[in-house]
């Protein structure tokens, strides 16, 4: 038998305290005249005047303390960053070294007109502390420089206000009150997370060597993570002439930018006003950042916390020359079709670019313009204010536009604008453009209101094709379809799976059980005799309900101390739900890498998406199973895959490797190789069924994780994954029935079935330890090959183990769904035999 036929994944003290004893001692007198008051004070005088004189010293030290202490600290510090030109100045290369003479004479200039720019506004003269120039470069001169004052609380609104009026004023009409003229200023406030006295400050500066590369690299990398509590900053140069290219082939750092992050300027400082972007978290070096900066500087800037350090990034920095073909954009372009696309596309454009496309086609013929890809930063106010796509005289587009979004005109020429403002890039666009008769849009094909052309076959298949959904209404349905009564047409397998397809609930009617079945509250139907069985056999744990047992109600989770939530899947989430924790406990699972959406069907995976699949190997030979890794030491897969054969032990933990980190089956050597201690397979498994299909594998050495190799969060027992919902396959296996496996991971997503219209096409063959996904008009499935891996799911930002690719009815059949084993049920299984 072949291997790859084993089936188808936290007071003042009292010495302070005076307790004056009056010691009043009364003496007898000899003559009564002397007990007669004498004029004066006396004593009860002289007692309330040091009451007063002390009340007065109190009053005065409390004044002073609060002057010096508390009203201290009701100012805030407040940091403007920002540039300025000087139009009356030639640059001179020494200015570029902050320790020469030169540098520090045009820089005390500076500081000194910036002094008597603030001193003319009454909002910023009183609280202005000092400047500090950073750097200079070409431009005339361009001074990069930081501003310090010190606000009053309540009063920041107003030096930001005269800050940005300053600003202005020096733009529209120059500035002189001394020896330089400034004509143009960009300034901003500083964000608070880039100065904080708590952390570790490093700062270094690259200059690009002809065509070269240099490379910059976080503190550590690669031997070590970064450091925590640090700020790194790089000032990064090029020839005049030039612009900067930067690319990061390594990025992994902690998925929350509140944390940890990395910001890229088109400035010397950070100001925000030329911020392109902040990154954080993992990227797959299948899909590398790359920025390009609008002139010969750019400033990264790293920020760390004080925990979940990571292990960093490195980039490589080359020049490139204004005049190179590689940034050109815009242009004239004929013919009946063709294509453009923002420059730098599919990385960030750059900032300040401004591209015109005039397209031209035969007389006679109008134009209909595709985008294929869309996604333009719509700026601070929104509503197209920062960068966008002009399509002259018909619409303007900015934002993230859906797939394939058209534009026509009525006409045989079309102009399209791109521009971008000097901050917050974004990935841009890809577009082609075709013509069409006036009379006929789109030949042979049925056209969508939106304009979209689709293959007549599309019409009435259930799917909006169209996004309109103008190719679903007024249809005739088949037999196989729901026959909606708003005139829609469905799939049948979305009949009783809780979710309104129809959007007036036709599919959602008549969906009750059969005799001898108990109906869950999400209409999953289970046997009546495992109602009260002390195993939640509904999804949502309904079968349980109302039960003689301690154990927690329908949706919820079981922390570690015994209580229970009334929060649906609750496990990190990032929000702490348990008293103990318990739920965000064991959370470094599960990151996924960026992604874009041969199990049949699919379409190769990224680098590095799905750090936790494995491939299962018998020894020196091809791939036979896939597997998911849970921890160090366990991986996860299917009971088949471990079943005896005449002439292989498949049992037998010597007979196996596993292949952690791999990508292509051709390049093995590049993954992380383990052999198998011990193999744990259900002891319940049923090889005529498939029933309990999952297994354990123990791992002879921990492998250490990286950003290819990384575990999949687990589900909790409770954890309930409805019909409807996405999951994603993965695996090597057959991209066709009787087919051979693939070269290259492979994924695909498909939809959870609803399990009782799942048992009806299976014959009956479904049990509450199984999954239904898959698309029921064939053509999306796993395959022989794909058997042991992961169906996995994406919840709160994580990847988690949903089920098992266990078995199907051949490959990519219509109404013939993927069959899963479903993790939750076995939950406390895998902690019992692994600790995990």
């Amino acid at each position: 038998m072949d291997p790859m036929d084993r089936g188808m994944r936290y007071t003042p003290g009292s010495s302070s305290d005076m307790n004056w004893e009056l010691a009043d001692t009364f003496l007898p007198a000899s003559d009564n005249k002397k007990l007669k008051k004498k004029r004066g004070p006396g004593k009860v005088g002289i007692i309330v005047v040091v009451v007063i004189l002390a009340a007065v010293l109190a009053l005065t030290i409390g004044l002073l303390v609060w002057h010096f202490h508390f009203r201290q600290n009701l100012q805030s510090q407040k940091i403007y960053t920002g540039s300025v030109r000087i139009a009356n100045q030639a640059f001179v290369d020494a200015y570029e070294n902050p320790d020469s003479a030169e540098f520090k004479d045009l820089a005390n200039q500076v500081m000194a007109q910036l002094k008597s720019m603030y001193s003319e506004s009454p909002q910023l003269s009183k609280y202005y502390i000092g400047s500090e120039v950073q750097a200079f470069s070409e431009g005339s001169v361009i001074a990069y420089y930081e501003s310090e004052f010190a606000v009053p609380a309540g009063q920041e609104a107003e030096v930001d206000q005269a800050v940005n009026r300053l600003s202005s004023k020096v733009r529209r009409v120059g500035e002189k009150q001394g020896p330089l003229v400034f004509d143009h200023v960009v300034s901003s406030a500083l964000d608070t997370r880039l100065f904080s006295k708590a952390r570790a400050s490093m700062r270094y500066s690259q200059h690009a060597k002809s065509s070269a590369e240099e490379i910059i690299t976080s503190p550590g990398f690669p031997d070590e993570p970064y450091a925590p509590n640090t700020f790194v900053q790089w000032q990064l140069r090029g020839d005049p002439g030039h612009v900067l290219k930067l690319s990061f082939d390594t990025f992994n750092l902690e998925g929350n930018c509140s944390n940890d992050f990395v910001r890229v300027y088109d400035s010397l400082v950070a100001v925000d006003k030329h911020l392109m972007e902040e990154e954080c978290g993992y990227n797959s070096p299948s899909n590398p950042l790359n920025f390009i900066s609008s002139r010969n500087v750019m400033l990264v800037t790293f920020v760390t916390n004080e925990e979940g350090n990571f292990p960093g990034f490195r980039a490589r920095m080359t020049q490139i020359s204004q005049d190179s073909s590689d940034l050109a954009c815009g242009g004239k372009l004929g013919g009946t079709s063709g294509s453009f696309k923002s420059p730098n596309f599919p990385s960030y454009y750059p900032p300040n670019k401004t591209c015109q496309w005039d397209i031209q086609v035969p007389d006679g013929k109008h134009i209909k313009l595709r985008f294929t890809t869309f996604m333009v930063s719509t700026g601070s106010l929104n509503h197209c204010s920062g960068d966008y796509v002009q399509i002259v005289g018909v619409s303007t587009l900015c934002g993230k536009q859906p797939e394939n979004t058209i534009v026509t005109v009525n006409s045989n020429k079309m102009t399209v604008v791109f521009k971008s403002d000097s901050s917050q890039v974004d990935q841009g666009f890809s577009a082609i453009y075709e013509v069409f008769e006036p009379t006929d849009p789109c030949p042979y094909k049925f056209q969508c209101d939106n304009k979209r052309c689709i293959n007549p076959p599309l019409r009435c298949d259930g799917w909006n094709d169209c996004g309109d959904s103008t190719d679903e209404r007024n249809c005739q349905c088949d037999a196989s379809m729901i026959k909606c009564r708003n005139g829609f047409c469905k799939p049948m397998f979305w009949r009783c799976d809780g979710v309104n397809d129809c959007g007036d609930d036709t599919d959602e009617l008549n969906c009750g059980c059969n005799v001898g079945e108990f109906q869950c509250n999400d209409n999953q139907c289970v046997s009546e005799k495992l109602r009260c069985d002390g195993n939640r056999d509904c999804k949502d744990g309904s079968d349980e309900d109302g039960c003689s047992r301690d154990i927690c109600k329908d949706s919820t989770f079981l922390c570690g101390n015994g209580k229970c939530l009334t929060k649906p899947n609750p496990m990190c989430d990032g929000q702490v739900d348990c008293e103990d924790g318990s739920d965000e406990s064991n959370c470094n699972c599960g990151r996924k890498a960026n992604s874009k959406p041969r199990i049949v069907g699919g379409q190769e995976a990224d680098v590095d998406e799905f750090p936790w699949q494995v491939s299962l190997h018998i020894k020196n030979t091809a791939h036979v199973c896939g597997a998911s890794i849970i921890s160090e030491q366990w991986i996860v897969t299917a009971a088949h895959c471990v079943q005896d054969e005449d002439k292989i032990k498949y049992s037998q933990p010597g007979t196996w490797e596993a292949y952690l980190g791999l990508h292509t089956q051709k390049e093995k050597q590049k993954a992380t190789k383990r052999l198998i201690k011990q193999i744990i397979p259900h002891k319940n498994y049923n090889a005529n069924t498939y029933d309990n299909d999952i297994a354990l594998m123990e791992l002879d050495s921990p492998v250490t994780f990286s950003a290819s190799i990384r575990p999949i969060c687990l589900p909790t027992a409770t954890d309930v994954f409805p019909a409807g919902e996405t999951v994603t396959i993965t695996g090597w296996g057959a991209t066709r029935e009787g087919g051979s496996g693939a070269t290259v991971l492979q994924k695909a997503n498909v939809r959870i079935i609803n399990s009782t219209v799942c048992n009806q096409l299976m014959d009956g063959q479904i049990t509450s330890r199984m999954t239904c996904a898959g698309v029921l008009t064939g053509g999306v499935d796993a395959c022989q090959g794909d058997s042991g891996g992961p169906m996995s799911v994406l919840s709160n930002e994580r990847m988690f183990l949903a089920g098992v690719v266990s078995w199907g009815d051949g490959c990519a059949r219509r109404n013939k769904p993927g069959i899963y084993t479903t993790v939750p049920k076995f939950r406390a299984w895998i902690k019992e035999k692994t600790g995990v």
